[in-house]
Formats: structure tokens, sequence, C-alpha cells
């Protein structure tokens, strides 16, 4: 291998760089690799290389003559300043038509920026969100690239040979220009963050409202990972409860401080839904809960200041389970609806939207949310290339109906027994609200008129209008 150029570099070597590293290495690819530190690059190449073809170089010069011409390097670093700081590294060392690209987690308006400045001094670049975490980097992750369509089809065979693969298809396609790939990435965290606060809370009302301990609920979502809500999350949450804590030896999940960090791309989302006014209050939820759980001491205190209902029931068993993983069912449904709503948006209001067939697609796997219902929704936008939302698509439309009780009864038990459940009932809220025909927001807009003459519109004539409300308004 010693002297054969590269087919592709990739910058920095943590979790995520050298587990893809060695994917495209293991497809038959030559990659070559460097990190600022350079004991991490020769652990990399000493402990993890072995007989792949993949080469390191130890300054950023070296890195860059390792790699054919044109080259393509990518960058797998700590999103913001970290991002702008490699490539300042790297440019000067680049030539004209070089391909960079980003596959951090970059917020899609630093990829926009980075985008037309790099273009306009010659160079191609893409902005490639990747999910699936360290498994799915190393074996086969969902990738979603925006950004330069030339950069993208000199990378694209490296690309759909490294992607996990569903059906012989592989988990990765051109997303459009700009930021259009970080923006679908940022949207899946959105949808991951919802889904994730919805399985949340099935466990709280099973673990507080039943008193069901780890063995039952392992064997609930092992149930439930075998019919309509497989997926991913479903998987390991049933695998989580079979792990025994090696010090104490209780479960280990009864073991973990109730503080849910982020990183913001759920938040990203929840602003971006709002600046969009598109409605996504599972995914608000999914981001308000982590918010909440930061206040550990605060919630101390208040747990033996202010009174609530007994958090269980004895009489709820069997019918109850099922009704929550109907629940469940609509609350992910409505979650992957308002994500691919939000997309749906952004692409009427910033242009080259991304085809959302072909985003449920890659989402089928390799990523964190894939899931069995993706094949679904990918069916429904395909059948429906214009469908507005898809909560109206027939078969979900149905499906939802079918359930919508139960999501009722699930709702009203967790409020009688004092337990959280914001996604949930969001998730009911979402649904209402989207087939309300008629909505109380002529009252708001009743109110605005009356206390800021913001004027207001008429069922029976265009225009707008102002009314005088006070009595003291007319005779003055």
């Amino acid at each position: 291998m010693k002297g054969q150029m590269c087919d592709i570099g990739m910058f920095g070597l943590g979790v995520m760089g050298r587990n893809f590293a060695l994917n495209m290495a293991d497809r038959g690819f030559s990659v070559g690799v460097f990190n600022r530190t350079d004991q991490k690059t020769r652990e990399f190449m000493e402990r993890d290389v072995k007989d792949r073809n993949i080469q390191a170089g130890y300054t950023v010069k070296e890195f860059l003559s390792l790699l054919r011409r044109p080259r393509a390097v990518l960058i797998s670093v700590p999103a913001g300043e970290p991002v702008d700081t490699v490539i300042d590294e790297i440019t000067p060392g680049l030539d004209p038509g070089d391909l960079i690209v980003d596959m951090g987690n970059s917020h899609f308006g630093d990829t926009d920026r980075r985008y037309q400045a790099l273009t306009e001094k010659g160079w191609l670049f893409l902005g490639m969100g990747i999910s699936g975490g360290e498994s799915g980097a190393r074996h086969g992750p969902s990738l979603m690239p925006g950004g330069s369509k030339e950069g993208y089809e000199r990378i694209r065979a490296v690309m759909e040979a490294s992607a996990a693969q569903v059906d012989k298809t592989p988990c990765v396609a051109y997303l459009g220009e700009g930021s259009a790939g970080h923006f679908v990435k940022m949207v899946h965290n959105g949808i991951e963050y919802g889904i994730m606060q919805l399985i949340a809370e099935t466990y709280d009302l099973m673990k507080r409202g039943m008193g069901f301990d780890v063995d039952q609920l392992h064997a609930v979502y092992d149930a439930w990972n075998q019919g309509e809500l497989n997926s991913y999350l479903m998987e390991i949450t049933s695998e989580i409860f079979l792990k025994n804590d090696e010090k104490t030896k209780n479960p280990l999940v009864d073991m973990i401080l109730d503080h849910a960090r982020q990183k913001g791309t759920g938040k990203w989302t929840s602003i971006e839904a709002m600046e969009q006014q598109v409605p996504a209050p599972t995914i608000h939820a999914g981001v308000g809960a982590r918010d909440m759980s930061v206040y550990m001491e605060e919630r101390k205190k208040a747990s033996e200041t202010l009174r609530g209902p007994h958090k269980k029931d004895p009489h709820l068993g069997k019918q109850f389970v099922d009704q929550l993983e109907n629940a469940l069912y609509v609350g992910m449904v409505g979650c992957y609806a308002q994500g691919m709503a939000l997309l749906k948006q952004a692409g009427k209001n910033y242009g080259d939207a991304p085809d959302l067939q072909t985003v449920a697609t890659i989402w089928r796997g390799g990523c964190i949310i894939r899931a069995k219902m993706l094949e679904d929704i990918r069916s429904a936008h395909r059948n429906q290339p214009d469908l507005p939302n898809l909560l109206l698509d027939p078969r979900f439309s149905g499906a939802l109906a079918a359930r919508q009780e139960d999501l009722r009864h699930v709702v009203c038990t967790a409020a009688r027994l004092g337990i959280p459940a914001p996604a949930l009932m969001t998730s009911l809220a979402y649904y209402d609200g989207y087939r309300s025909k008629r909505l109380p927001a002529n009252l708001i807009m009743a109110q605005r008129d009356y206390f800021g003459a913001h004027r207001y519109e008429r069922l029976d004539e265009s225009g707008t209008f102002h009314a005088h409300w006070a009595e003291s308004e007319v005779k003055g």
C-alpha cells in the first residue's frame, strides 16, 4: 500500500471518524487519515488498521499528499468553530475543484455560510449528516448529503458502498443544494427527541403507574418490537432492561441519573419549526422534557411541597399495556408527520425541497430513527408526492382513527395518576388540532384587534377589518 494514492481522506479520528474510515476501507476503498493528536493516529494505525488499505499523515501537508486528485476530504470534528478551524487548516493545501465534506452535526446556517464561501473560492463543499452512532459509522450508517451535486457524484460510489443497505438500496442520496443535507439531519434529530420522549413516557406509566419491574418492561418492549412498532429505538429499549449494574447489581437503568443531556440539534428543530410556523408539538415536548430534567434540585424540593394524586393504579393490567402500544403508535406517526411537514414547508421557503420519499428511504436503515413504519411513510409519499401531511394518507388516517381512543385513555390515565406525559398529550392535541375544521383562533384575533388594532379577516368578506370593541372606545 505504501505510496499508493488514497481514494478519500478522513480528518478527525474520534468515534465517528475512525469507524467510518474503517467502514470505507472494508468496502475496498483506500483511505488517508489524519488527527491533530499524533498519539491517537498512531494508536489507530497500530490497533485498528491491520491489513486494511489505510495510510496516515502526521501533518496536514503529508495527509493531503496521500490523496488522489481531485481530492476529497471528509471532516469529522465537533460542530461549530472546530469545523471552520479545520477548513482554514486544509484549504491552503487544496486546489480549485477539490472537495470538502463536513460530516458533523453542523447547524444548517453554518453549512449555508461555508457552502457559499467555499464555492466562491472554487472548492466543492458538502454538508453530510450521518446517523447511526458508533455501530452505524462502522457497519453502515444513514447518510444525508447536500451541497455540491458535482462533489457528491465524485464520492457517490464510496458513500453508497459504505451506507446501510435496505432491500439492496443504499441509505444515502443527494438531497439538494446548500445545507439540504444538514437540514434533513437536524429534522431527523428532532424526530429522534420526540420518539425517545414518547417511549420514556410509556416506560414511566408502566413503572410508576403499574409497578412493572425490569423483566416485565423488557418483555413488553421486546413484544412491541416484534410488531408494527419495530424500530431501532424499541430494540435498544428492550435490551436496556436486561443490563445490571456491575457495582450494585441493581438494574443499570435504575442507577442512572434522571438528567437528560442534549447537544442542541433537537432544539434547533424546535426553533426552526416555530420560524416556519409548522406545528411540531411532539418534538417541542421532547426538547422541553429534557429541559425539565435539568432542574433536579428544584424538582426534589417541589416533590416535597406540591401535592398531586397517587402515582400507582393496581387495577391497570394487560389492556392498558395494549392501549399504551396503540398510543405510542399514534405519537410516533405524529412525530414523523411533524418532521416531514417541516421539511416540506422549509423547502417552499428556502427552495430546493428534499424529496420526502427519498428522505424516508434513506432513514429506513442505519439511522437512530429507523423503523418499520418508515416503509409505509415512504409509500405514502411515493403515492402522493404532494401529500401535505402524513396524517392525510389513507393508510395512516385509518390506523390513527382506530387507535385514537386508546391514546385518549392513556392521556386521561396519566393525568389522573399525576405522571407527566407531555409528548403523548401533545400528540393527541396535534391529532385533534389537525382534524378540527374550526379552531378558537378567531377569539385570539378578536383579542389582538381589541388591544392592538391588529385587524382580523371575516368568514363572509375578503379584506381585513378593525372593530370598536369597547364602549368607551366608541364614545371617544
